[in-house]
Parts: structure tokens; C-alpha cells; sequence
């Protein structure tokens, strides 16, 4: 089926083609003329040979997109050596020989196989060749041609993006420039009008055009159609059309979102004209009353206001600032409100934008708003009629003198009473008292300016009929100085002078300081006492500046007659009431050389010298004897200690252990305690029966073991078991008696007292090893009892069982 462009496009084709085939001939016929030119020169010359051209072409065309079925014919290659004879073959070879392009090897026809796309390729370059069928041999060498794609209008313009986006301020001039858009055209720009463009607007009138051949786009309306405020997008869609925008050229399309950007070209405007607001007046500075607002129809930094306060009674008393997050003006206190004074205020506050834009400025471009301020009554506290006092008091002034007074009042229109006391936290020593009516400051102790100057105290006033509302105050009070401090020298003085000097001789110069402050300054005036002999060895001269020479009146003195000199100056100061003292200054007489540098003193003045001074030695001996007293103290402490007696007084009679720790030094110990008493209880002293009885207990009879003795029958020999019996009745006697004569002893333990006898008792089978429990004499004993006593005692028994004969 023809449709009109498959038809149009096979005219345009057959067209290309026969101009390529003329262009081939006239080509052919141009290359012959000039071959028979060159072939007649070389035979008239007899030098040249002429050689025919095997190949009588070079270039093909063939046209781009073929829609046919069957293969493309391109053209013929014909060679000379070729007779018809189907001897020749033709060989191709090449981009795309073999596959894109094929060639019949018996008559040379070359076809594209397939269709070809000259955006994708627009040329090939091939080889071909003619070969012996029957040899393989090349009859002629291999000639290159190139085939060339003819190109039609198969493709439509394309932009460099799908969606533009720009921007242009609102209220722009017409013709602004906005933004720029680019298509191109995948065709051969050099051949016909298949690339070239044309630039057109399809949607986006009236407000903007397109340059039809730049594709620059630009406003179409003027500053009062192109406003932000009532419409801020825009989309404009652009056609790019090629074939120089005539019938049958192909198009492209994008789209392009447009947006008006903002300019300052409204000002803000109060939401309302009239404001009421009420604050306390207990408000302190800063205290927010109010927001009011403004709304501007621009947005961002061409949004942003500023108000300010022109006029009204109250542009002292409150400030406004803008809240820059919100753009709201926040009305603040600015000095402290009293509604005693006045109730109520009204303020004129103008608004406006910060950025101003020249080309809309006008006589609207600002707004103005009334604010009417209402000040609520509250409860306050006292006012004093000062910030803070400053007194002045003598420092002799007597106890309950007035110093000043301070004055508050209730600031409320029921004007409350108001009592004063003092902060006690500002007068921990309790210098001051106020009276709690008047609010007179008085004293309460002496007060001396040399010690504190100053006093600093705070002062609450409180009302009567609301006790939480108190006020505090500081008054600074000032000690006025009176001439109550007599001058002292400013130092220690000590000096020395010459056995050999001169008379009227300076030896030392004095001055004088004074605790008291007098307001014309200081004067100090210098004199001898009266008093004593020293006035024949040394002067004072004054010398009118509050400094004294002291000078020698003799012309020698002796170091070995008098080594020191004690000189009583008498300082008097100038101010009323006079206040005078004396001083007395040390000289020592010295031997000196001639230049008047001392040589040596007695031993007082050594101690002056560099080293230990009299007073560090008089320290040093002080301290040596504290310590000395103290170990003396620790002694005598010690030793008392260890003399006190057991029972401190008769009524002291406590719960106490007393552990007696001695311990025997064994068999060998004959003075420890007599084991004889033990073993013998008959022959053991007898207590003495007119002992003293103890005076804190009633001694009982009762004891903890019942005395009881069996005697062995005489003549008798005692087992070993019956022994030990005999023994152990002997020492629980021996216990029994100890504890009686404890009882009976005044200076034994009190009797709640614990006292510890070791008593082991009769519980082992073998009875006692030790040779305590063995008769005294020398008499043979029988120890074959020990075999009977198990295998433990084995050994014991083989060694006491034995004969002596065995150890012979």
C-alpha cells in the first residue's frame, strides 16, 4: 500500500539516484578523455606506455530508510579483464561486505541487504577485486570505493531537556528575557532543510513569546498584567518544527514552568486600626503588654516590617520591637508604671517594610494603628522617698544618738502604715537600731573610725495591714574622725654614735604617723621630755616637715662608762583636742674609724647585728621551756597512773575480769609456788585466823568444792589410780582454801571479781604422766601396768618395763 509519504520518499530517492548516476557519468567521461590525452602524448614521444583502468567508477549513493522487500540495488562493478566468459569472479571486502552489503560474484552487481540509517552511519569505505575462477589469481589489484547514504527528513527535532524551568520578576517590562530553550536535529544540516528549525509557542499566550529562530523566550504583557500576587505559575509549552517550519517538517515539543518572583510591591497593612491592651504596674522593664499585627502580601525579606512608636503620652513609657519569626510588634514597658499616677495611655505605631523598593514607594507605603493601654492597680510595697541614704555620725558620738532617718510610704491609695527595722544580716554586731515609726536611725554601741570607716546597713520597711510587702533600702553610714589617737614614731628607731664625734652631730632623723585623719592633714612637733639627764647628751631639732634630727651636745662618750642611751622624744600632733605621746629612741655608743663607720659595740649591740634577735632568742628559750614542762607533766601523769590502786574509791565497784597470766617454769621451778603444798597439803601454813575480813562482802562457808580428804590406810601401798585420786582431792582443797583466803583479804579484787585456778581434774584413763604425781623416794617402781594401757603407750612400756640388766 502507497501511503503519500512512502510515495513522496520513493520520488526523492529515484531523484537522488539518477543525479548520482550523471554525476558518475560525467565523472567517467572526464576520467577517459584525460586517460586518451595522456596515452597520445606517450606514443607521439615514444617514452610512456599507456595502461588502461581496470574499474571505470569510485563512488555509489545510496538512499537512507529503503522500505522494500527486496534487497537495495546499488550498482554494477565491471572490469576489463572480465570477457563474459564467467572465467572472472568478483571479490568484496570492506565495512559491511558480506553482510550489510553483497555483491554477485559472476557479473559484479552490488545490493544492501538490509535498511541503513545515515544518523548511524553516513559512508562505507570497500574494497573489491576480480580473481581467476579457476586459479585464484588476482587479475587486477584491489580498488577502494566508498558508498554514501543519501539523507531524507526521517527525524524530528529534539530539545535538550523534557522540562525547562525559569523565573522572571513580576511586574517586569515586556520583552524581559526568561530563560532560553535548545532543540536539535538529528539530520544532515548540510543538505536541504531536513535540520533546520523553527521555534513557535502552542501554549502561553498572551503572557510570553519565543524567538522563532534562537528559542529565547520573553514577556508578552506589561507590569500591571504580570503580577504575583494574583497568579505566580505559568506553564508555556514550545514546538520546534524542522523543514524551515513548512508543510511536512517534523516537530518536537517541551514544556516550560515559569514562575514570577516576588518584588516589594505591597506594603503591610494592620489587621486593625484600634488596640487595647492592660498591664500591671508592678511591671518591670522589659514585661511584654502586647502584640499587635500586619500582614503584607509579598513574601519573604520583601515581607519583613518594622513598627515604631510616633506619637501618644506614652512614648516614654513603652517601647516596640518586631518579633522576627512571627513579624508581629511586641509592645514592652519601658520605665516603671504607677496607676496612682496615671491609669491609662495611647500610643500612635506605624508599620512599614524594611526593604524598600524605589520604584513603588508612595505615600500608602506605610500604616498606622492606635494603642490604648489600661494600667491595672496591684498591692505594692513600701517606696522610699531615696534610692539609698548616706549619714554621717562622729565617732564619738554617744550610745542612742540619732544618725539620720529614712522616710517610705505606701504607694496605694489606701496608704498604709508602714514600720522600719534593720536587716540583721547587714549588722550582725547590733552597731545600729531604727525607730519602727519615725524610721530615725540611732546607735546602739560605740563606733571608732580607725577600726571601720564605714558601715553599710539595709533598712526593710513593712506594711502594716499586708506584711508581705516589705521594701529594703541602703544606707551607708560615715564615721566622722575626731583627734581621739595620740602620734607614735613611724618605726622602731635605734642608732648609734661615736665615742670620738662632734657636737650638734645628726645621729638619726624621726617622723611620726597618727590613726586620726584630720581634713587640713597632718602636723606633727618634736621635743625633748623634761624628764631625766639626757638632756646634756642629745638635742631634737623639729624640722617643720613632720620630721626630727636628734643631735649629739657632746663631743665624746665612752663606751665603757655608758654603752646605751634611752632618748624620750615627745610627739605632739596639731589638731583639737591635742593628743600628744612619747617615744624613745635607742642609741648606743660604738667605737668608730675616722670616716665615722662603727667599728664595735658592746654586746647589746651585737644582738642587733645580722642573726638572732634578742626577742627570737627570748622565743626560742620560752618554747624550750613549755616543752620541758610538758614532759615533766607526762611523766608525773605516767608514773600516777601506774600507782593508782585497783578499787579507785568504795563506791566504785564495777564488773571486772582480773586474769592472772603467770605461768610455772615446770618441774625444775622450785620458786614459782611450792609443789610441795600440793603434794604435802599437811605440811602447808595454815591461814592465819585473825585475818582481816574484807569490808565489801560477808565471807561465806560455802565453797565451790566441800574440803574432804581420804587417807590411805598405813602400811598400804596405793595404786597408781588411787594416787591420783588421793591428788586431786588434795589440790581442790588447795582451791578451796585459796578461794577462803581470797574472800578474806581486803585487798583482793572486789568480790564479783573472777579469779582463775587451773584445775585439770581426774578424767584420763592413764591418769598423770608427770612425775609431779611419783613417790619421792627412790624405791623401785613396777611399770608393767603400761602394757595394759594399749598400743599407744607400746613403746613407753617397752622402754620403763625393761630390766636394767637389758641396758647393762
Amino acid at each position: 500500500i502507497w501511503t503519500p509519504g512512502k510515495m513522496r520518499t520513493f520520488l526523492l530517492g529515484v531523484l537522488w539516484l539518477c543525479l548520482g548516476l550523471s554525476l558518475d557519468a560525467v565523472s567517467l567521461i572526464g576520467q577517459r578523455r584525460m586517460e586518451t590525452g595522456a596515452g597520445a602524448a606517450a606514443r607521439g614521444e615514444g617514452l610512456l606506455k599507456r595502461v588502461r583502468r581496470g574499474w571505470m567508477w569510485n563512488q555509489f549513493f545510496l538512499q537512507e530508510e529503503y522500505t522494500g522487500s527486496d534487497y537495495q540495488y546499488i550498482g554494477k562493478l565491471q572490469s576489463d579483464q572480465d570477457h563474459g566468459n564467467g572465467v572472472v569472479k568478483y571479490v568484496l571486502s570492506g565495512e559491511g561486505a558480506g553482510t550489510v552489503f553483497v555483491i554477485d560474484e559472476n557479473n559484479g552487481d552490488l545490493h544492501a541487504t538490509r535498511r541503513l540509517d545515515r544518523e548511524e552511519k553516513a559512508f562505507y569505505v570497500l574494497r573489491a577485486t576480480v580473481v581467476n575462477k579457476r586459479t585464484g589469481q588476482k587479475l587486477e589489484p584491489e580498488t577502494e570505493f566508498t558508498i554514501k547514504l543519501h539523507d531524507i527528513n526521517d527525524n524530528e527535532p529534539q530539545f535538550s531537556k523534557e522540562v525547562y524551568t525559569g523565573s522572571v520578576p513580576e511586574r517586569s517590562d515586556i520583552g524581559t528575557s526568561v530563560i532560553q530553550v535548545t532543540a536539535t536535529d538529528a539530520d544532515d544540516s548540510m543538505y536541504g532543510n531536513s535540520a533546520k528549525l523553527v521555534y513557535s509557542i502552542s501554549q502561553g499566550h498572551p503572557y510570553f513569546s519565543v524567538d522563532p529562530n534562537t528559542g529565547l523566550i520573553r514577556t508578552a504583557l506589561g507590569p500591571g498584567d504580570m503580577d504575583r500576587e494574583q497568579r505566580e505559575h505559568y506553564q508555556v509549552v514550545i514546538e520546534a518544527k524542522d523543514m524551515a517550519g513548512q508543510r511536512g517538517g517534523l516537530t518536537g515539543t517541551t514544556v516550560v514552568n515559569i514562575t514570577l518572583t516576588d518584588v516589594n510591591d505591597n506594603p503591610p497593612r494592620f489587621t486593625q486600626s484600634i488596640y487595647q491592651f492592660a498591664v500591671p504596674e508592678s511591671s518591670k522593664s522589659g514585661t511584654p503588654v502586647g502584640r499587635i499585627q500586619a500582614t503584607d502580601r509579598d513574601i519573604g525579606r520583601n515581607a519583613e516590617m518594622f513598627f515604631t512608636i510616633v506619637s501618644g503620652d506614652g512614648m516614654d513609657m513603652f517601647d516596640i520591637s518586631t518579633d522576627k519569626d512571627t513579624q508581629e510588634g511586641v509592645i514592652t514597658v519601658s520605665k516603671s508604671l504607677d496607676y496612682e499616677k496615671k491609669q491609662s495611655y495611647t500610643v500612635e505605631i506605624q508599620v512599614q517594610n524594611t526593604q524598600m523598593d524605589p520604584r513603588f514607594m508612595s505615600s500608602n507605603s506605610k500604616d498606622m494603628a492606635t494603642v490604648r493601654i489600661a494600667v491595672e492597680d496591684v498591692d505594692e510595697p513600701p517606696l522610699f522617698d531615696k534610692a539609698s541614704y548616706v549619714m554621717d555620725v562622729k565617732e564619738d558620738a554617744a550610745l542612742g544618738a540619732a544618725v539620720g532617718s529614712v522616710s517610705a510610704m505606701d504607694p496605694d491609695s489606701a496608704r498604709s502604715m508602714v514600720k522600719y527595722s534593720i536587716d540583721r544580716r547587714t549588722d550582725m554586731d547590733r552597731l545600729f537600731n531604727v525607730h519602727p515609726g519615725n524610721g530615725s536611725v540611732f546607735l546602739l554601741k560605740s563606733l571608732d573610725r580607725e577600726e571601720n570607716p564605714w558601715h553599710n546597713i539595709s533598712v526593710i520597711a513593712t506594711e502594716f495591714n499586708n506584711p508581705r510587702q516589705i521594701s529594703h533600702v541602703p544606707v551607708y553610714i560615715r564615721l566622722l574622725d575626731i583627734n581621739d589617737n595620740a602620734p607614735t614614731f613611724a618605726t622602731v628607731y635605734e642608732t648609734f654614735v661615736c665615742e670620738r664625734t662632734k657636737a650638734g652631730q645628726r645621729i638619726q632623723t624621726v617622723s611620726a604617723v597618727d590613726a586620726d585623719e584630720p581634713s587640713a592633714g597632718h602636723k606633727f612637733f618634736f621635743s625633748l621630755a623634761s624628764e631625766g639627764n639626757h638632756r646634756s647628751n642629745f638635742t631634737v631639732r623639729d624640722n617643720g616637715d613632720n620630721t626630727a634630727g636628734i643631735l649629739t651636745r657632746r663631743a665624746s662618750y665612752s663606751r665603757l662608762l655608758q654603752s646605751v642611751y634611752l632618748v624620750p622624744v615627745v610627739i605632739t600632733d596639731g589638731d583639737y583636742p591635742m593628743q600628744s605621746s612619747t617615744g624613745t629612741l635607742t642609741v648606743r655608743v660604738c667605737t668608730c674609724d675616722r670616716e665615722g663607720n662603727m667599728e664595735l659595740c658592746n654586746a647589746e649591740a651585737l644582738s642587733s647585728s645580722p642573726g638572732l634577735s634578742t626577742g627570737a632568742l627570748i622565743a626560742i628559750l620560752l618554747c624550750a621551756i613549755i616543752l620541758l614542762m610538758i614532759v615533766v607533766l607526762f611523766t608525773a601523769l605516767k608514773r600516777q597512773r601506774k600507782q593508782e590502786p585497783l578499787i579507785i574509791s568504795k563506791e566504785d565497784v564495777r564488773d571486772n575480769v582480773v586474769s592472772y597470766n603467770d605461768e610455772g617454769g615446770g618441774e625444775e621451778d622450785t620458786q614459782a609456788f611450792d609443789i610441795g603444798a600440793l603434794r604435802h597439803p599437811d605440811a602447808a601454813a595454815a591461814l592465819e585466823e585473825s585475818a582481816k575480813q574484807r569490808r565489801d562482802i560477808i565471807p561465806t562457808d560455802t565453797l565451790l568444792y566441800p574440803p574432804h580428804r581420804h587417807a590411805a590406810p598405813s602400811g598400804l601401798i596405793m595404786p597408781p589410780v588411787a594416787m591420783a585420786s588421793r591428788d586431786n582431792g588434795d589440790v581442790r582443797e588447795f582451791i578451796n582454801q585459796r578461794v577462803l583466803e581470797n574472800d578474806c583479804n581486803p585487798t583482793a579484787p572486789p568480790y564479783d571479781s573472777l579469779a582463775t585456778y587451773a584445775y585439770e581434774g581426774a578424767g584420763s584413763v592413764a591418769e598423770s604422766l608427770s612425775s609431779l604425781g611419783s613417790a619421792s623416794s627412790e624405791a623401785e617402781q613396777d611399770y608393767h601396768y603400761l602394757s595394759d594401757w594399749g598400743p599407744r603407750f607400746r613403746k613407753l612400756a617397752d622402754l620403763y618395763g625393761a630390766e636394767d640388766s637389758d641396758f647393762s
